[in-house]
C-alpha cells in the first residue's frame, strides 16, 4: 500500500472532478490514505470539508509561501487552534518561494515562523515548499531549532539542492518525492535522491500538478502516486513493495495523528 502525503483535492473538486471517484480510483490503485493540503486559511473549512467526508482523507492547515501577503496574519495560537480537529495531521503548506516572489519575503518568513512554532508545539509535522530559497529555507529551520527546540517535518515536493535535502535530514525533517523524480530532464534530482536515506523518504502527488511519466500531459491524481513510487523503487535498487512499505512507514512515523 502506498500513501500521497501531498495533494490538493480541493483544485480538484473547483476542476469540476468527482472527488468520489478520484478518491476510489486512489484506492483500486493501492493507494492507501491521502493528505490533502491547505493553502489558503481562508479556504480550510473547504479543505477540512473534504477530509470530513473521506475516511482515507485527511488534511493540513496553513497559508501557503504564495499567500502570505494577502491572506489575514495568522499567528501560531490560531493555527493550532484550527490543528486540534481530529481530520488535521499536519501544519502548512508553509515556507519560502523566492522563484515567483508572489508575496513578499518578509512576509512568507514572518508566517513560516509562525507555522514552525504551532508544529513545535502540536507535534504535527511542518510541511514545507521552498523554491530557490534553499539557505534561507535551511537558516530559519536551524534558528527555530536552536532557539526553541526540535520539531517534525518534511520538505514537500523536493526538487532542490542536494545540499538542502542533506541538511534537512540532519534537522530531522523527511523528504518527500513527487513526479518531478520521473521527467527527463531531472538527472540532477535523481542525482541527490539516490544519496538520500530511505527512512527519510515520503512519496507524494501534489495533484492536480506534475503528473509523472507515464501521465505526463494529463492533470494529476492521487491514484498516479504509484508511478513515483516505481521510479523511486527504480532509483535506489529495490522492489516496489519494499518502496510501499518503507515509505508507508516513513509516513505513520511523521504522520502520527493520521489514522
Amino acid at each position: 500500500m502506498l500513501i500521497d502525503s501531498h495533494c490538493h483535492l480541493d483544485y480538484l473538486e473547483r476542476d469540476g472532478r468527482d472527488l468520489g471517484e478520484v478518491v476510489a480510483s486512489a484506492q483500486r490503485a493501492g493507494v492507501e490514505r491521502l493528505v490533502t493540503i491547505c493553502t489558503k486559511v481562508t479556504e480550510f473549512e473547504r479543505v477540512r470539508a473534504i477530509a470530513e467526508r473521506f475516511e482515507p482523507v485527511t488534511c493540513s492547515v496553513g497559508i501557503h509561501p504564495h499567500e502570505a501577503g494577502a491572506e489575514p496574519e495568522t499567528d501560531a495560537d490560531q493555527l493550532i487552534a484550527w490543528a486540534a480537529h481530529p481530520k488535521v495531521v499536519g501544519i502548512g503548506e508553509t515556507g519560502l518561494d523566492y522563484f515567483y516572489e508572489h508575496s513578499p519575503r518578509a512576509a512568507q518568513q514572518k508566517s513560516f515562523r509562525a507555522h514552525i512554532r504551532a508544529a513545535r508545539e502540536t507535534g504535527l509535522p511542518l510541511i514545507v515548499h521552498t523554491r530557490d530559497a534553499d539557505e534561507d529555507t535551511i537558516a530559519i529551520l536551524r534558528e527555530e531549532r536552536e532557539a526553541g527546540g526540535p520539531f517534525p517535518g518534511v520538505i514537500h515536493c523536493f526538487s532542490s539542492s542536494k545540499w538542502l535535502g542533506e541538511e534537512a535530514v540532519k534537522l530531522g525533517l523527511y523528504i518527500s518525492i513527487s513526479g518531478i523524480l520521473t521527467f527527463k530532464k531531472a538527472e540532477a534530482l535523481r542525482d541527490a535522491v539516490r544519496d538520500l536515506p530511505l527512512e527519510r523518504l515520503l512519496v507524494e502527488t501534489d495533484a492536480p500538478y506534475l503528473a509523472p511519466v507515464p501521465k505526463r500531459g494529463k492533470q494529476n491524481e492521487p491514484c498516479y502516486v504509484v508511478h513515483t513510487a516505481a521510479a523511486l523503487a527504480e532509483l535506489k535498487g529495490v522492489s516496489e513493495a519494499e518502496i510501499a512499505a518503507i515509505t508507508t512507514q516513513n509516513f505513520r512515523a511523521l504522520f502520527a495523528k493520521a489514522p
